[in-house]
């Protein structure tokens, strides 16, 4: 929980970074959290909708539907082919009880609250010597605006048309400084001048 009046921010991942980290966390047998950085970092969700999701929903189809908790607004996902074979080495791995249940289960048998996958957040920056400077399950949203807006090449402005719709902003402004990317933009400007 932020302090009262303060301000907190959460930064992105480089995509390459982000992959290291699934597999390593893999590596080590920590699937639950290799999992839910993929599953962060590849549906662009927020925290409180990851966390909801089943192993139904994951591993039945390459889509899935939710209802975002924040907006109430309806959201299909689709999972791409290689994010799959994660999953499915997931839950081969931990060996869910029944497909019925949560995905993000914790050793005390609950769903990890966003609080303590904070915390784990800020071992794993450590343990792994992530180079971000605010680490926080808000990242892996901006991790995945960020991939696509630089995988758009000469569509990045219609990449921020459809990012804007699927985080729900007002607007691209708004999706633009979600993402850091007026304030990289501005700060650019000083690099024009030379001595």
């Amino acid at each position: 929980m932020a302090l009262k009046f303060s301000n907190t921010t959460s930064d992105y991942l480089e995509w390459n970074s982000m992959l290291n980290l699934i597999r390593k966390l893999y590596d080590d047998k920590n699937y639950t959290i290799s999992l839910l950085v993929a599953c962060g970092c590849f549906f662009g969700l927020r925290i409180s909708d990851l966390l909801s999701l089943t192993w139904k929903q994951l591993i039945e189809s390459d889509t899935f539907e939710i209802i975002e908790k924040k907006t109430g607004k309806v959201r299909v996902i689709r999972i791409n082919a290689q994010l799959q074979k994660h999953i499915q080495s997931c839950h081969n791995e931990i060996k869910p009880l029944n497909d019925s249940v949560k995905c993000f289960i914790s050793q005390k048998n609950t769903v990890y609250s966003i609080q303590r996958i904070n915390v784990i957040l800020k071992e794993i920056k450590t343990k792994y010597n992530l180079k971000i400077n605010n680490i926080s399950s808000h990242s892996f949203r901006k991790t995945f605006g960020r991939a696509v807006y630089n995988n758009a090449g000469n569509n990045s402005e219609m990449a921020l048309v459809k990012l804007s719709e699927l985080f729900n902003h007002s607007d691209i402004r708004t999706t633009r400084k979600y993402l850091g990317l007026r304030q990289e933009e501005l700060l650019e400007t000083y690099d024009l001048l030379k001595f």
